[in-house]
């Protein structure tokens, strides 16, 4: 899949949805509502589906913020696979569940700090107990504010204040994302610091405890729980 590259310059100019890009949103929408009514904790998703800038490669990315044992989410959804995952050594500790091939549930299992509450803020989140898109930011750091027949888009670059007062977010969240993707745009994507599949014989948090007894990283943020 081609990378998005990051656009540092473009004024606020106006994108009017065609009639496809309309269906496909409904589509990705109600699939993410069918994990979403399966799930008994709040959840969200977050992204284009949430702000509603679509495409063929959009995913379903959705979240739960809280700390939940991995048997819920178990008991009541199928998946393809499981991981641990971590963005960097002091970031939060995550599951990713599988569900199909453009489907995942992402849960913490260890706390977040704020600029990672933050960061679904940043790319937009909606419990999509309505039709409302909402505004957020894109992986080309565009700033998407939804109107009535598509949306308005703008480059944060130069106007991170404005971009952080509008969606109620720290300018340090606005900023360390803008670090994150103009390095990836120089350099391909970059790697996170953790992602192991647990083995189908493993329990999450089973795995999350062999994986802390060799890495003395991992123990730590264990630890900190």
């Amino acid at each position: 899949m081609p990378r998005e590259k990051v656009i540092k310059f473009k004024d606020a100019s106006k994108i009017i949805y065609d009639d496809a890009r309309w269906e496909l949103l409904k589509e990705l929408r109600m699939k993410a509502r069918e994990v979403m009514r399966s799930i008994p904790v709040n959840s969200y998703v977050h992204g284009s589906v949430a702000r509603g800038d679509v495409t063929k490669r959009s995913d379903i990315d959705i979240v739960i913020l809280e700390n939940i044992p991995s048997y819920i989410i178990e008991s009541y959804l199928d998946y393809e696979n499981r991981y641990l995952i971590q963005a960097t050594p002091n970031s939060a500790i995550k599951a990713l569940y599988e569900i199909d091939s453009n489907i995942n549930v992402v849960f913490p299992l260890t706390p977040l700090n704020r600029r990672e509450y933050e960061f679904y803020d940043f790319g937009g989140k909606s419990d999509l107990l309505d039709e409302k898109r909402v505004m957020g930011i894109n992986k080309k750091l565009l700033f998407i504010e939804p109107t009535e027949d598509g949306h308005i888009e703008w480059s944060i670059i130069g106007r991170e204040h404005e971009a952080a007062k509008k969606l109620g977010i720290g300018v340090e969240t606005i900023e360390e994302r803008i670090r994150v993707l103009t390095r990836r745009d120089k350099i391909g994507r970059t790697g996170i610091y953790l992602k192991e599949c647990v083995p189908p014989n493993r329990g999450v948090e089973e795995y999350l405890k062999i994986l802390a007894d060799r890495d003395p990283v991992i123990r730590r943020v264990v630890r900190e729980k």
